[in-house]
């Protein structure tokens, strides 16, 4: 069956943390790393063609290793994007420690998602129909000069982010691409980590039982649907695009 393209109306309320599970964050990656995966006999360059698209004027994102790339480079996009809005007009009264950890969270989404898309643009051999496109985005109501709704919405978005990147290892064949994302997953929780502290300082929130399962001390692990689903349910991505060959 089909699944549902990526385009939603806008959130109503940004501070449901419920509405939207997050994306994922790949820390600074070296360069030499980038050029191994790229010129990795066993990488992405090898693999199949994606399934033919069955609405061709809509992007998918492909299958395989490069639907994963594709998947992880439009969270992160949505990420960077976020961060950016946030540090062109930090919230009022904002403190030299939220600045500082929301300034540190921009450099990094920005890194992830300028990476992916070199990184995919390389494996792909420069074939930019099988590179997603710069996305657009509208956050609705989201206000961003109240520190509430900033910070939950970045709490939000790191949770989903972490649960995105532990649902996509299983779908991930190139060992070079797996190494990757657990370096992005492990800055995503420390992401999500930091916003929680923010939010409730001197809580055991940075680790909390809606977000480490109590019974095996395990975050989530979400497939690629669970987690476009919930982005396309805030309306913040308005480009449309489709993952038919993900599960």
């Amino acid at each position: 069956m089909e699944k549902s393209i990526v385009k939603v109306k806008p959130v109503k309320k940004a501070t449901n943390r419920r509405q939207f599970i997050k994306l994922g964050g790949m820390g600074v990656v070296g360069a030499s790393l980038l050029v191994a995966c790229s010129n990795d006999d066993n990488g992405m360059a090898m693999m199949p063609d994606p399934d033919p698209n069955p609405n061709p004027d809509i992007f998918d994102l492909g299958q395989g290793d490069l639907g994963v790339l594709n998947y992880a480079y439009a969270l992160e996009q949505l990420e960077a994007d976020f961060y950016t809005k946030v540090v062109n007009s930090f919230y009022g009264n904002i403190t030299d420690e939220e600045r500082q950890v929301l300034t540190d969270l921009y450099y990094h989404e920005v890194n992830h998602r300028d990476f992916f898309k070199t990184a995919i643009t390389a494996a792909v051999d420069g074939n930019t129909d099988l590179v997603l496109p710069t996305l657009e985005f509208d956050y609705g109501d989201l206000d961003f000069g109240n520190r509430e709704q900033v910070l939950t919405t970045a709490s939000v978005l790191e949770d989903t982010g972490v649960a995105a990147y532990n649902g996509a290892g299983r779908l991930i064949s190139d060992p070079g691409y797996l190494l990757l994302a657990g370096k992005i997953v492990s800055v995503e929780a420390r992401h999500a980590s930091a916003i929680r502290t923010l939010l409730n300082p001197g809580s055991a929130d940075f680790a909390g039982d809606d977000y480490v399962t109590t019974d095996n001390g395990l975050a989530a692990a979400l497939d690629p649907s669970a987690i476009l689903a919930a982005v396309g349910d805030t309306g913040f991505i308005t480009t449309p695009f489709t993952a038919n060959n993900l599960p």
